[in-house]
């Protein structure tokens, strides 16, 4: 573009000529303008248009971006899905300032990453299930990412779900061996009945290891919905729900289901029922009682030939309040499924629990709103997770001197001052996210770091969103308010959680995170050390069988292969942790 080059000198109207060709004018050339055609008056004019075009062009784009403009404003959800409409692969340019996002590369492939790298389902009404497409844009990107193999036995699944589902023409032919008590002609559809049994952090641990043993075996998942599963978790399959229907003729039974119970696996096999029934005679379904207080004949569901039998039952009803997926990791018959869908192993819960649990929209409200008001802004989001298993009413002393000695000494937090404040603070904050029954333990550490400054100048926010003091498992809003509250504190940068707790488990698998784990205090006292950083981000299974089924005697089921071992907080349970020669 051509530049007008004035003479410093405002008094004298010549003006020099530019050596590098651009127009100067003279006194007489001036005169000489006015005598222009109007046509020449008219493209000056159209010039002087682009020139205003194209100032107001580039002080928009160098304009500042909105601050967190993504998740405030909803600009960007549109944005998406104007996106998704586009033939090609577009490519969305994620910036706000702060963020779960920040520490990642800004540039987020918007099919790719909505879907998970393949992990989730396109298709599904976004507006129904805000979260399961939503929930990226709080997250950092996953490390760890589906095989392709996972990838396509989940679709090949929701084809199965979607053919056999609730009252499908299968589904309801099946339905008649339960109905008449015999073993029709064989059916190209089994099923797994799963019971709503237990706390909400049971739940969903033993859902995914439900579905685990589903998809390894072919059999169509069916949740029983209990009393609030609909309410808090949004359907996972395209078109036909996962959802038992009300009029399942055994639903009526399920809270009398137990180890006593004629059709229990454990029982058939002490009397002898299941082992002696022939195909033509096979029990039209069969109960697996796999709670924590099960006995070696339950126990035998895990060995292979009991595997094999149980293939030619049509309905499994199962209960159960244990992470079993270790276990399912030492039968052979399951052995190269489970290395080509998880190539490592300490992904299984976290691939399973994003690909599952979606937050309905009410819950999804719950997580977004205290998301955006209180941790969005932070640098970094650390997450305590306490769960007291003590008797007496808290807060207890000795845990929360343990609870500062692990963050101390871990560097999570830095100390407080007590002598002299600090003249150079630090721009940097911390925002911390603490999850408890009791609101105790949230006050003192607030009060600790408001009433003190930091040694480093960080400024340090504590934020609780509840404290119900005691667990109340039937109640709605309390696991509307527990859920939330475990994705929250899936959403922070750096965990901290309590021995035992699968409320905890739940948070750092699906976070991908490897909280520091706070070991169970004796006696009263504080442990030293107060805690320890956990081996992988996979759940504990709290009650395993210890037994080898070729052998028929009692094993160290920790030390069969590389990747089971004994958990760091309880040592006699099992969970699945990465072997490096094996990757």
């Amino acid at each position: 573009m051509k530049r007008l080059r004035r003479n410093p000198d405002e008094s004298d109207p010549e003006t020099t000529p530019d050596p590098d060709g651009e127009v100067s004018f003279s006194k007489d050339q001036h005169e000489r303008k006015c005598g222009l055609s109007s046509m020449k008056m008219m493209g000056f004019f159209v010039v002087a248009l682009m020139v205003v075009s194209v100032v107001f062009s580039v002080s928009v784009v160098l304009q500042d971006p909105p601050s967190d403009g993504v998740l405030e404003s909803g600009k960007n959800v549109r944005f998406l899905d104007v996106m998704e409409s586009s033939k090609e692969e577009q490519v969305l340019e994620v910036q706000p300032q702060k963020g779960p996002v920040d520490d990642d590369a800004l540039s987020i492939e918007v099919r790719k990453d909505k879907l998970h790298g393949g992990l989730l389902a396109a298709g599904f009404d976004e507006t129904s299930c805000v979260s399961r497409y939503q929930s990226v844009l709080y997250r950092k990107e996953s490390q760890h990412k589906p095989s392709p193999y996972l990838i396509s036995r989940l679709r090949n699944y929701e084809a199965l779900h979607k053919r056999c589902g609730p009252y499908t023409e299968s589904y309801n032919k099946t339905l008649e061996k339960l109905k008449t008590g015999h073993h029709l002609e064989s059916t190209d559809c089994n099923y797994l009945v799963w019971i709503s049994f237990s706390g909400l952090g049971n739940r969903i641990l033993t859902l995914a290891s439900a579905f685990l043993y589903a998809l390894l075996t072919n059999r169509v998942l069916l949740v029983d919905p209990g009393t609030d599963m609909v309410d808090l978790f949004c359907e996972p399959f395209p078109e036909v729900s996962w959802f038992l229907p009300l009029d399942f003729p055994l639903k009526n039974q399920f809270d009398s289901f137990d180890q006593k119970s004629p059709h229990c696996y454990g029982r058939m096999l002490k009397n002898n029922s299941f082992a002696n029934s022939s195909k033509s005679i096979l029990a039209p379904f069969v109960y697996l009682h796999l709670v924590h207080d099960y006995d070696d004949q339950d126990k035998l569901f895990f060995c292979d030939e009991d595997q094999t039998s149980l293939q030619e039952v049509p309905w499994l009803i199962m209960k159960t309040d244990n992470y079993f997926v270790p276990s399912l990791f030492l039968i052979p018959t399951f052995e190269q499924q489970l290395s080509n869908l998880f190539p490592r192993k300490e992904a299984v819960f976290h691939l399973l629990g994003r690909y599952i649990f979606h937050p309905t929209n009410p819950v999804w409200g719950l997580i977004t709103r205290y998301y955006q008001a209180y941790l969005a802004k932070a640098d970094e989001r650390i997450g305590i997770q306490i769960r007291v298993f003590d008797t007496g009413t808290g807060p207890f002393q000795h845990v929360l001197d343990q609870i500062i000695a692990c963050t101390l000494k871990e560097n999570l937090l830095p100390d407080i001052s007590t002598e002299k404040p600090i003249i150079n603070q630090s721009q940097k904050s911390k925002a911390v996210l603490v999850t408890s029954l009791s609101g105790g333990y949230f006050e003192r550490l607030r009060d600790m770091y408001w009433e003190h400054p930091t040694v480093t100048g960080e400024v340090i926010g504590f934020y609780q969103p509840s404290h119900e003091e005691y667990q109340q498992t039937e109640k709605q809003f309390h696991n509307r308010k527990a859920w939330a509250e475990m994705y929250l504190l899936s959403l922070t940068d750096v965990l901290i959680t309590s021995s035992w707790s699968t409320f905890g488990y739940v948070a750092q698998s699906l976070g991908g995170l490897k909280p520091w784990i706070l070991y169970k205090p004796e006696n009263w006292t504080a442990p030293d050390p107060p805690c320890g950083r956990v081996m992988s981000m996979e759940p504990c299974f709290h009650a395993p069988p210890f037994y080898d089924c070729k052998a028929k005697r009692g094993i160290d089921t920790g030390a069969v292969v590389p990747h089971v071992r004994h958990c760091e907080d309880m040592s006699w349970g099992l969970k699945l942790v990465d072997n490096e020669s094996e990757l």
